[in-house]
This record gives structure tokens, sequence and C-alpha cells, in this order.
């Protein structure tokens, strides 16, 4: 029976690097071999290597720099270390006393969307005891790191996480799932590593969009997206949207698909190629999906002298433009997002509840999303 061969690969370069240092003699501060090095020896994603690192750092063997790489650690260091502390186990309850405080990761705060999460989250936690920190991303992958790592310095005993919506994964969040730390993931996941998130069910969403549209005529609907393709929600709405057409028997026209594209405050609207494609009438109906790309159509298509909803038809996710929603303006899909914030801040009490005792699996949940017929659809206009 060949035992190394069913030895986890992590295990594998956690020995290849400790056989190096003993091997070349590398002292205190000597560099290792970088992630992409590692990757490319042994032929393993990232994350594997983030596994593998992680579990060194852990047993005080090497030291982590963000933004410089990986070093060996001084020896009094790993002698200090006399309670050993496993990779997915968390640090004896002792070493990390308890604060009540809940530290929570935002892209932004512009819009309801934000705000109505927020209180989700404030309500659940004050419930149980706990204060809330919130930290802005502002939708930078960096300094999303950044206010993970200043949460866990201040004592933060779990971590709710909006992620940046970024197609590479964010170091920071794979060591929390690899130590141990408590927290949970909120509208969006890391495709292929099992974590504790809550979010909307993207697909449904569109796919209730299409079907609204559809019922009141419309046949050229175009989807329209600020963020990459590349990214997790963008890519599941977007599989809903053409599995719906499919469902109807419609050809899938690329042109409708609008992607990868900004539109920054400085913009001149007539410039931009999505005014444009709205001027061109392609298309008589648009999803966007977020509100605030469904407010800027809605102005575009005015200066473009269509009137809404008689000229074009929109169905933003999102209500951008009213926190009561029986004052809604646009169609929009709802995500419950009061709903989604409490249920996360919920789920992270119970995680640290039960501490290193917890033994169940990731906390899996979408909450079913729901259109909201608003004053921004109609009847589609005979040409």
């Amino acid at each position: 029976m060949n035992v190394t061969a069913r030895t986890p690969l992590y295990q594998k370069i956690q020995q290849y690097i400790r056989e190096l240092i003993e091997s070349e003699g590398l002292k205190s501060g000597d560099r290792i071999p970088t992630e992409k090095e590692l990757m490319d020896r042994f032929d393993v994603s990232k994350i594997t290597v983030v596994k593998a690192l992680t579990g060194l750092a852990n047993e005080n063997v090497i030291s982590r720099v963000p933004g410089k790489g990986s070093f060996v650690s001084e020896p009094a260091a790993a002698e200090e270390a006399e309670v050993p502390r496993p990779v997915f186990g968390r640090a004896p309850e002792e070493v990390k006393p308890k604060t009540g405080l809940i530290g929570l990761v935002m892209p932004s705060i512009y819009d309801y969307f934000a705000v109505r999460l927020i209180d989700g989250v404030r309500r659940g936690l004050s419930s149980k005891g706990y204060r809330t920190m919130i930290l802005l991303s502002e939708g930078d992958l960096e300094h999303e790191k950044e206010a993970i790592k200043t949460l866990k310095q201040i004592g933060a005993e779990g971590i709710l996480v909006f992620p940046v919506d970024e197609e590479h994964y964010n170091d920071e969040i794979l060591n929390l799932k690899f130590s141990g730390f408590p927290f949970v993931l909120i509208d969006r996941f890391l495709p292929g590593v099992e974590t504790n998130y809550i979010a909307a069910d993207g697909r449904l969403g569109t796919r209730l969009a299409v079907e609204h549209l559809w019922e009141l005529g419309h046949r050229e609907i175009a989807i329209c997206s600020d963020s990459p393709l590349q990214t997790v929600t963008v890519q599941e709405r977007i599989e809903g949207y053409m599995d719906a057409l499919k469902d109807k028997g419609a050809l899938i026209n690329p042109a409708h698909i609008i992607t990868g594209f900004r539109i920054h405050a400085s913009d001149e609207p007539e410039k931009h190629p999505l005014y444009r494609y709205i001027r061109s009438g392609l298309a008589t109906a648009y999803i966007t999906l977020n509100g605030k790309l469904g407010v800027q159509i809605q102005q575009m298509a005015k200066r473009n002298g269509l009137s809404i909803p008689d000229d074009l038809s929109i169905v933003s996710f999102d209500d951008p433009t009213s926190v009561v929603e029986e004052l809604s303006v646009f169609t929009h899909i709802k995500q419950f997002e009061y709903e989604m914030g409490l249920r996360a801040a919920e789920t992270l009490v119970d995680i640290i509840g039960e501490g290193a005792d917890r033994s169940g699996g990731y906390t899996k949940t979408l909450l079913v999303p729901e259109l909201v017929v608003g004053q921004t659809t109609g009847p589609v206009k005979p040409r």
C-alpha cells in the first residue's frame, strides 16, 4: 500500500518546506519559495498552497509578510509555541478574550441595498449582545485585505464579509478559512472553496425578470453589468438570463449581453458606448445587475429622448429609488437584503458559540428573490 500517495497535497508542500529549511540550512528571515513557485512545482492551485503556508505560519515555522512573501521564523518563536495550533482549529478560548465585537466588511454603503443589509446585521448582532464595527473596502481587493487584518488585530470575535466582486481570491479570506477563524460571506461566495455564506438566488432573479418582460411582449431583452463577466455574481445572473430565454425558445443574442464597462461621474454620457447602444434601439428592455446602473440607463434613455416605460423598460436588481418598498418607482428584483444581513449575523453568532467544538458542515443559504413591479416596465411599443 502506497501511503505517500494518500498524503494530502498541502501536507506534501509543508514537508517539502520543512526539509528545504533543514537541508539548505535556512536561517531566520531567509525567504522560502513563492506561492507561484510552489504552485508550479507541485502542480496545485493557489488554495492548496495558501492552506499549506497558513498551517506552517500557525506553527511559527514561517512568517508571512503581505506583499513580500514568506520567510523562516525566529527559532524562539517556534519554541514558545507550547500549544500547537491546528490548521482548521481555533486558538484556545483563553488566548482570545471575549470582546463582544463583530466586524463587517462592505464595499460601500451608497445604496439602499447596503443600508438595509447593514440594518439586518446590526439587529441580529445587537440582539445577541454584540457590537458591530463596519469597515469599507471601497471595492478594492487590497483595502478588503487590510480591513480583515485590522478587525482581527483589534480583537473581533468574528467577521462578516461582503466580498469585493473580483475574479481573484482574497488571500485573507482563505486565511480565515484555514485558520478556523469564524466568518460568513454575504451575497457572494468563492468558487471551489467551502465556506459559510448567504446570498439571494441570482439565477432565479434574472429568470423572474425575463419572464416578466416576455409577458409584456419584449423579445429584444438586454442584460447589463458594470462588473467583469468572470465574477461569480455576474456569471450566475447571466446564466439565469440565458436559461430563461432558452426556455422561451429564443436565440441568445451576444450583443444583448453588455458587460465589462464602467460609468464614471466625469464621463460625457453621449460618448459612452452604452449611450450609443440605447440610442440604436436594438433592445426594448434592459435588465441591470444593480440599482445604480438601472438609474444610469434611465438617465441615458431620457437624454436620447426616450420615455420610460413607453419606449424602454428597465428591471434592476435591488431598488435604487426608495428605502420604503411601497414608494418604489423601479421594477426590481427584491433580494431581501435585511433578512440576508440578519441571517448572516445569526449564523456567525452560532459559529462563535460552538467554538472549537464545531463539527457541523458549512451553512449555505440561498434566499428566494421576488419580482416587484414598479413604473419602469410596460408593454413593448409597436415598431
